[in-house]
């Protein structure tokens, strides 16, 4: 199979499909890879790195598109990307599709089978295409509150640590999966005030065996969370149902319960996020400010360290594109852990969770 991995085009997204290991796998596996120049670049890697273990360069992603026999990508294809799919082609990436009909859109009509990363199930449970992304927003997502708390950034001026005689930041975390998890490690380790709310008791006490009385944890009613934002300095959006869109746990309404330039950190963005007042920003221009409250909400937050991402990513997803490319969507009717990440398949919407969210 001819895989290829074009360069990716979003707003300061640097990481690449495929490292040169992995795709020094691929190759080892009796497959061609072809990469689209300078793709690497954004982790210090150059064409000629990827020459070194076999990979073809070329100098267009049309060329990319128009050839490979799957795809594989990082960030959903943009809509200069999707016109260029077509039918029996595999593309394999993070899509993210329930508030995206536009691009849900582009892939039926490109005819196109599209595997997303996010919805693919491991044996144990868990979405193991997704966690080591949900990690690294995690961890990211302290160091951007903390940076949009200051001053000069429009935030209250406060130190997320505190200092003797001076109280810490409180930090309100909703939801304690991976990325609430990984963000509450990070709080923790920085001296914040740290609280996790999730709904699910048996997490809860897991959590509370883990931090061993350095976070609080509560379960997640409209009520609690209304109590906790009160005197929040930042706010961590870190809920996810997989496939579906991000459920609102803050309204506008609540905003005015905050601190004036509290922050709200929304990591479930990519599904819609989940605060009602956030919509998608960019690392160019990451915060904006409605009734006070400052918002961040970068839709590809993992992209800002391209290095830690492309690598921890594509450890992840190597098993499952080997098996792709070795089988084709026969991979999907043996695994079917693999089979639901398949979201899209001739022309129609095959993930029962995109579905229902988008309405189709």
């Amino acid at each position: 199979m001819l895989v290829g991995v074009p360069k990716e085009i979003k707003n300061h997204e640097y990481r690449v499909g495929l490292t040169p290991e992995a795709a020094r796998e691929y190759i080892s596996n009796g497959h061609r890879v072809m990469l689209e120049t300078n793709a690497g670049s954004g982790i210090g890697k150059t064409d000629d790195d990827y020459r070194a273990i076999g990979t073809e360069i070329v100098d267009t992603p049309q060329e990319v598109f128009a050839s490979a026999d799957m795809i594989v990508k990082v960030k959903e294809p943009q809509p200069g990307e999707w016109v260029q799919l077509r039918e029996g082609q595999i593309l394999f990436t993070y899509l993210h599709l329930a508030p995206d009909p536009d691009q849900t859109r582009g892939l039926m009509e490109a005819g196109v089978s599209a595997v997303a990363y996010e919805t693919v199930t491991g044996p144990n449970g868990g979405l193991p295409l997704l966690a080591p992304m949900s990690e690294v927003a995690g961890r990211l997502s302290i160091e951007a509150g903390a940076h949009a708390l200051r001053a000069h950034n429009g935030g209250r001026g406060t130190l997320m640590g505190g200092v003797p005689g001076v109280l810490p930041a409180k930090v309100v975390i909703l939801g304690g999966g991976v990325v609430g998890t990984q963000a509450a490690r990070m709080a923790v380790g920085l001296g914040a005030n740290v609280e996790i709310f999730d709904r699910s008791l048996p997490r809860l006490r897991e959590l509370d065996e883990m931090f061993q009385g350095r976070a609080s944890t509560r379960y997640s009613t409209a009520g609690t969370i209304e109590q906790a934002i009160a005197d929040a300095d930042v706010v961590v959006g870190a809920v996810l149902i997989p496939g579906a869109s991000a459920p609102h746990l803050v309204q506008r309404e609540d905003l005015k319960l905050m601190k004036p330039r509290a922050v709200l950190v929304d990591v479930a963005i990519d599904q819609g996020g989940c605060f009602e007042t956030s919509h998608a920003t960019t690392h160019e221009e990451p915060t904006y400010e409605v009734d006070g409250i400052i918002h961040y909400c970068v839709a590809n937050m993992p992209g800002a360290v391209p290095l830690t991402s492309s690598y921890a990513l594509n450890n992840a997803t190597l098993p499952f594109g080997l098996a792709l490319a070795n089988k084709g969507l026969k991979a999907c009717e043996d695994d079917p852990h693999l089979k639901l990440g398949l979201n899209v398949h001739e022309g129609k919407i095959v993930n029962a969770a995109v579905a229902e969210s988008l309405g189709f």
